[in-house]
């Protein structure tokens, strides 16, 4: 019983971490400017947040999970202002040279920002108690085994980002600085984007 339960936490890890979004976007454009460490620990970052949701539902914690959802506005605003910022960064970044690559980068810095873009959806509970009641892990309070299904989705999400930043890797090898300039172009238009998306909501 633990192992399917694990199991289907590292299926929804996968359902909830594998559609295509801003962390997605984050994580293709750091492993192709920088290097498959930086797209990884940025992935662990969305993955530690995404284990945090699911711990908030699997373990029933309903008075965090309406706390979030009700301070949802403020935390998408958060949100929207982050994605606008790392959208401008990109676009202000300057193609990957010898010497540019030399020079340290933070993978805390990467690794907070993830998770911080991350959490600023609380709406993903709202998603894992769906994915958790088709999987069959759904019910009131607290669910049975929560450690295993939330390690599960840890592990899930994990591997998404794994099999992401690898293919990436793949591909980073063979681009020119010409393309990895398009890369920056293109990564903070697409986050500026998701972010004006996210702000326009709020006005409505």
């Amino acid at each position: 019983m633990y192992l399917e339960t694990f199991l289907k936490g590292i299926a929804a890890g996968l359902l909830i971490a594998a559609p295509v979004g801003p962390v997605g976007v984050l994580c293709v454009h750091r492993t192709l400017a920088w290097s498959r460490i930086h797209g990884l620990v940025s992935g662990l970052g969305a993955a530690i947040a995404d284990a945090l949701f699911a711990a908030i539902v699997a373990f029933g914690l309903s008075f965090i999970s309406d706390f979030l959802l009700a301070q949802q506005h403020w935390l998408r605003l958060g949100g929207g202002v982050l994605l606008l910022l790392l959208g401008v960064k990109n676009l202000l970044s300057k193609p990957r040279t010898k010497e540019i690559e030399e020079l340290p980068r933070s993978l805390t810095g990467d690794f907070v920002s993830a998770l911080a873009l991350t959490a600023t959806n609380p709406i993903t509970i709202l998603s894992f108690l769906g994915v958790f009641a088709a999987l069959g892990v759904g019910g009131g309070g607290a669910l049975g085994e929560p450690d295993a299904l939330v390690l599960g989705v840890f592990i899930g999400s994990a591997l998404w980002w794994l099999a992401l930043t690898g293919g990436v890797a793949m591909v980073r090898q063979a681009m020119e600085a010409l393309y990895l300039r398009q890369i920056h172009i293109i990564s903070g238009a697409l986050l500026i984007v998701f972010g004006i998306g996210v702000l326009t909501t709020l006005a409505l």
